[in-house]
């Protein structure tokens, strides 16, 4: 084979690994092809979080949502999230919407590269890299179209796998300590998750390589010694569930897996299991086996209801990560296929005849997508607020100063209001409609006519516009009350609370 073919080969290989990272920039970034603001609630509370510590100088700053008591670490586990991208948008003057917009599609290139990186010495870079971008957004369990702590996470599980596959050296270890160590910063489940695929990997060595094992364990458990301080009131409530049935949190609905991630990507990961088991060589063994890991994990919770749920429900993600990379093995064996030299020969095209393999996984790649990608692009997505709502908190946010600290307005939009204008919210809808959140939408469907209420609960702004979920539209409500002045459209104030020049 010449120089020039050779230099062919790795220019189509390198266009290839373009092509995947590009389409799953694309996956990730369709929730908000034709919606620039953040999607699920956890994102607006990690936008209002960030921007608090960022405000206060403090990783434990005033919950922005309740104005009472500094969230401590035990409570907000996702600080170091909010910290990172907090101080990353400072630095770089990027706004938030930008970031929540395009970063999700950015992480999720890096995940699909990182997994490329990992299973290319294993000879299947390009297929896992492929499979990994089918993985979806769901309300229910995220996903890597949300900017969201499981999606940046996801992108350290095949960075370890590489180290701990690849490498046995101090610098590797120390590599798995770091990352683990950021993993239960800013997401605890996230740093379980490569423990428990790599476990099976750790037991295979402790008999010819217990080094090996011993360093890796000590790599993958000591962070969780480090922070026991932090995590020791958890450990009881944690250890109790284990031995105590637990049903799945209600407001999640799990996707069914397979239909989800796709039968025909189902059934190459089935054939890559196959593949690895029969190849052997303790690699391969450990990837199948950690797999199965997962997979054992998921079905003692949501067939018998033991363990943690958000580790269960966010596991999730790591499967079909997982998936994946082993359905990458079995396009592998597609694309070694050939045709019995009788068979090439009677067929007369060279060109097919010598390179069936790679024609079986175009066509199996140009099957796959013209399958998902209509089903990515049809999965719903809730919107908190629209480019009304949008203008006018930034509004509030830019002309009303600090004397009208508190607001009343549609519950359903009040997690969005507080992290776009960082003031507090009389209530605000998490996952269902409380008692306060009732009495917000009969005050405001009543003409926002009860000037006692508003007095009474320190409110001196209130803003008109609902969404009806019966008419699946917003709706602008008037102001009845004589006590209330509107200075901008579905905006009004307490005359009480108005500064006059």
């Amino acid at each position: 084979m010449t120089s020039i073919n050779i230099r062919k080969i790795f220019q189509f290989h390198y266009l290839m690994l373009a092509l995947i990272l590009i389409m799953a920039f694309y996956v990730a970034s369709i929730p908000h092809l034709t919606y620039p603001y953040p999607l699920h609630v956890d994102e607006w509370v990690h936008m209002a979080r960030s921007e608090a510590m960022l405000q206060s100088g403090s990783i434990t700053p005033v919950d922005p949502f309740s104005n009472k008591e500094p969230m401590g670490l035990s409570v907000n586990l996702e600080a170091a999230f909010q910290l990172f991208w907090g101080v990353f948008q400072a630095i770089s003057g990027i706004s938030w919407i930008v970031i929540f917009r395009f970063f999700p599609g950015v992480i999720f290139m890096i995940t699909v590269l990182s997994v490329y990186v990992m299973a290319r010495r294993e000879g299947f870079g390009l297929e896992a890299a492929f499979f990994t971008l089918l993985i979806p957004t769901t309300v229910g369990v995220l996903g890597p179209g949300f900017l969201v702590p499981v999606s940046m996470g996801l992108l350290f599980t095949p960075l370890i796998l590489f180290l701990a596959l690849n490498f046995k050296t101090v610098w590797s270890y120390s590599l798995i300590f770091i990352f683990i160590c950021f993993l239960l910063a800013i997401h605890a489940p996230s740093a379980i998750s490569p423990i428990i695929v790599l476990t099976p990997y750790i037991l295979l060595n402790i008999k010819g390589n217990f080094k090996l094992s011993l360093w890796l364990t000590l790599a993958l458990i000591l962070p969780f010694l480090i922070v026991f301080p932090w995590i020791f009131n958890l450990l009881l409530p944690t250890a109790r569930s284990l031995i105590t049935p637990q049903s799945p949190t209600e407001f999640i609905q799990l996707p069914r897996v397979i239909q989800t991630y796709g039968y025909l990507p189902v059934s190459l990961c089935l054939l890559g299991t196959l593949i690895l088991g029969i190849k052997s060589g303790k690699k391969n063994y450990a990837l199948a086996l950690g797999l199965l890991a997962l997979l054992l994990m998921l079905v003692a919770f949501f067939n018998f209801h033991y363990g943690v749920p958000i580790v269960y429900e966010r596991g999730l993600m790591y499967m079909m990560l997982m998936v994946g990379i082993i359905a990458g093995a079995g396009l592998m064996v597609v694309k070694s296929l050939k045709l019995p030299s009788a068979v090439e020969s009677s067929l007369n095209i060279p060109v097919i005849t010598r390179n069936i393999g790679n024609f079986l996984c175009i066509a199996i790649a140009v099957i796959i997508l013209t399958i998902t990608i209509p089903q990515r692009l049809a999965i719903p997505y809730y919107h908190m607020i629209d480019q009304q709502d949008y203008q006018a908190f930034t509004w509030i946010k830019n002309n009303l100063n600090q004397d009208y600290e508190k607001v009343i307005l549609d519950p359903w939009k009040g997690t969005a209001f507080t992290a776009i204008t960082g003031k507090q919210v009389f209530t605000r809808i998490h996952v269902s409609p409380l008692d306060d959140d009732n009495r917000a939408y009969d005050f405001l469907r009543g003409g926002s006519s009860d000037t006692a209420f508003l007095k009474g609960n320190n409110i001196s702004v209130i803003y008109t516009r609902l969404y009806d979920f019966t008419r699946n539209k917003n709706i602008e409500l008037e102001s009845s009350n004589s006590d209330l002045v509107e200075v901008s459209k579905n905006i009004y104030v307490l005359k009480s609370s108005r500064k006059t020049d």
